[in-house]
């Protein structure tokens, strides 16, 4: 299975990992540490130092409780980094729900469009149609101020699965290629702890549907659950969390720890015989 991304064509035989770069002031995982303009270039050319596959490149917080970015603050912040890193030789993602954040950065390069609303928003299907990028479709259940008061499903697995499913179909039939498609179970977002992890258990039925799968569960506040330990300390149980996710179909993981990660996949590779 292969995913196309603008110029790139992601070979996936092996886990893809995908490097976050925040520029933001209020990410739950690094506090602001890359907001600076400088500080996120620098940043996102350190991931791909550390192996890096693909960089994605956020201006808005989506953490639990986060407020809604304007479109000129997301704007500021995320194009002079995407106009900086498009040329580094690697994909680069926009992780964005605005359509016109979307545009503006297909337009300067991105090779992938990240959208935690699954292209719900209007004009997002078309913008991504007209072009070549890649997109991932992300299930979520209400919004970043809201999704984590009280998250209720009757089988999270089925009713993420048929959202991830429908919203795939909308997109193929706006013109967006099949092979331009990965779908992603959004870990953390409307989920409780229980939900994250049966999620994980059975995301072999996600992938079943055909589409590759991101999983990000980098630093989640799931994992500090199960754990007792803060953002800044979840190195090991990320890791854990994502060679398990990869285990279960996941083909591309998003991280915050691209060197640490790696060495992992490089063991479990080995450990396959892949």
């Amino acid at each position: 299975m292969n995913l196309r991304a603008g110029k790139f064509t992601l070979e996936l035989d092996r886990p893809k990992v995908m490097g976050i770069v925040n520029v933001t002031p209020d990410s739950f995982s690094d506090g602001g540490k890359f907001f600076a303009r400088s500080a996120a270039i620098a940043h996102g050319r350190c991931l791909i130092e550390d192996g890096a596959d693909i960089l994605d490149i956020g201006g808005e917080s989506t953490r639990p409780g986060a407020t809604e970015a304007t479109l000129q603050e997301e704007l500021d912040r995320v194009m002079p980094v995407l106009d900086a890193l498009v040329t580094d030789g690697i994909p680069i993602s926009i992780d964005t729900q605005k359509p016109e954040v979307m545009a503006a950065a297909i337009a300067a390069g991105a090779s992938m469009i990240n959208d935690v609303n699954a292209l719900l928003n209007d004009d997002a299907v078309s913008v991504c149609a007209a072009s070549s990028v890649a997109v991932c479709l992300m299930h979520r259940q209400g919004t970043p101020t809201t999704m984590q008061q009280a998250p209720a499903y009757a089988d999270v697995v089925n009713e993420v699965s048929t959202f991830l499913a429908t919203r795939a179909s909308a997109c193929i039939d706006a013109g967006i290629a099949r092979d331009r498609i990965a779908i992603d179970p959004g870990f953390g977002f409307g989920k409780s702890v229980e939900h994250n992890f049966r999620l994980l258990r059975e995301l072999n039925s996600i992938a079943k549907l055909g589409f590759p799968v991101l999983a990000g569960f980098s630093r989640k506040a799931s994992l500090g659950a199960v754990t007792g330990r803060a953002a800044t300390e979840r190195l090991a149980a990320s890791i854990a969390a994502a060679i398990l996710c990869a285990q279960n179909g996941a083909t591309i993981l998003r991280v915050h720890d691209v060197r640490e990660t790696l060495d992992a996949i490089k063991v479990l590779m080995a450990a396959t015989g892949r």
